[in-house]
Formats: C-alpha cells, structure tokens, sequence
C-alpha cells in the first residue's frame, strides 16, 4: 500500500503505486529540458535515454532477466507444479526470457552477430522476432494495448485468487503503456500529426512492474 500524502485539505491514501506518475514527471518535466546534451554527448539527454541501444532498453533487459530469474524460483518453490498459480508463473519466467533476448536481439547488439535470413527480413534489420513486418506493422502496438490493460486492470479485478498476476497497487506501471499505445497506434489514422514515439520512455514501465511484482512476490515466499 503507499503512503499517505499530505495536502493542505488533508490526507490522500492511494490504492496504487505513483512511481510511474513520478517518473514521467521527472522525465518530461526535467530530462527533457535538461541542457547541454548536444555538446557533451552529440545529443539531447531525453533523446539519447529514449534511443536504441540507451539506458532505458538496457535497464529493460536487466529487468526482464531477473524477473525470470525471480518467476522461476517462485515457480521452483511450489509445491503444486501443475497448479494455475505455479504455470503462470513458468509463463512468466519463459516470457520474461524471450523478451529480453528480443531487447538486444539476441546476442547481436553485443556480438555482432545475427542470423542473416531474419535480419534481412526484419524493419530494423536486426536479429529478432518482434520487428519482423507483420508482427511488426499488425501485431505489435495492440499486443502492448492488450497485455497491459489485462495486467493493469482486467487480471486483478477478475481473478482475485491468481496471486502470479500484478495486484492492484501495480496498475499504473501497465496502464500508463497501454495509454501511450493506444494514442500512438490511433494517431495514424487521426487528422493530427503522428504523434512522437517515446516507447522506450514507457515501455521501461512495463519492465519495472514485472520486476517488482516478482520481486515482491519472492520475498514474501522466502519469508513465509
């Protein structure tokens, strides 16, 4: 539960986390303006913590590695391995490995390495799955729309005996994805200019969510 904030006409007491409020606000409110980026680094600070291969894809993939790591352990402590509980968690754990994998392309960003026959085929002409056309240009955005919505809202209010999905204090961390998402893909076929793709910004959202629920949800075992 967070904790309770003061204003001058009393009390407020959340049922969720606000980190991802403060960190949008720490990253439009004060990254973004930020200066001297282009003369240190050739670049704005916000550009460069939004861009491929910057901080925020790689706090992703840490974040997606030890959170399979973590579900794994939980799912390794059940007792039940066979039970919904235990199989999400195991979902969790190959899911988490998948898309970190996904994030640096499978070893190619590090090594330089890759398989030619997906590269050639992928929109960023690198080694992974999720940018390949179809996924890519279909699939994509309402896959992100989808999954956070279910995270943020629809698996903790619809089953409350599933303890292997986020509860309720983590919907923000999901709910804010699928908002820019949802602005972003419906952009396109809005009268207005497209709006700017500031995924990595929330999309590190999604991986810290993730990460705390299995962390949470490890130490609350050990304990017990």
């Amino acid at each position: 539960m967070s904790k309770d904030i003061k204003t001058p006409f009393g009390k407020i007491t959340p049922e969720v986390s606000l980190f991802p409020i403060y960190y949008l606000i720490f990253i439009y409110g004060f990254v973004y303006i930020f200066p001297y980026g282009k003369d240190l680094i050739g670049i704005s600070w916000f550009d460069w913590i939004r861009s491929e291969d910057g901080p925020l894809e790689w706090i992703q993939f840490f974040e997606y590695v030890l959170s399979s790591f973590l579900a794994f352990l939980i799912f390794l402590s059940r007792k039940k391995k066979k039970e919904i509980n235990s199989l999400i968690w195991l979902l969790i754990a190959f899911l988490s490995l998948i898309i970190a994998g996904e994030e640096i392309s499978w070893g190619e960003r590090l090594t330089g390495i890759g398989i030619t026959l997906i590269s050639d085929l992928n929109v960023q002409g690198e080694t992974n799955f999720h940018n390949l056309p179809f996924f890519h240009n279909y699939l994509l955005d309402p896959v992100f729309e989808i999954g956070c919505i279910f995270l943020g809202w629809f698996g903790w209010r619809k089953f409350k005996k599933i303890e292997a999905f986020p509860g309720k204090e983590m919907s923000l961390y999901f709910l804010f994805v699928a908002l820019f998402y949802f602005y972003f893909y419906i952009s396109w076929a809005s009268t207005t200019v497209h709006i700017r793709n500031d995924q990595e910004i929330f999309e590190v959202l999604l991986s810290s969510g993730i990460f705390l629920h299995c962390l949470k949800k490890f130490r609350k075992r050990s304990i017990t």
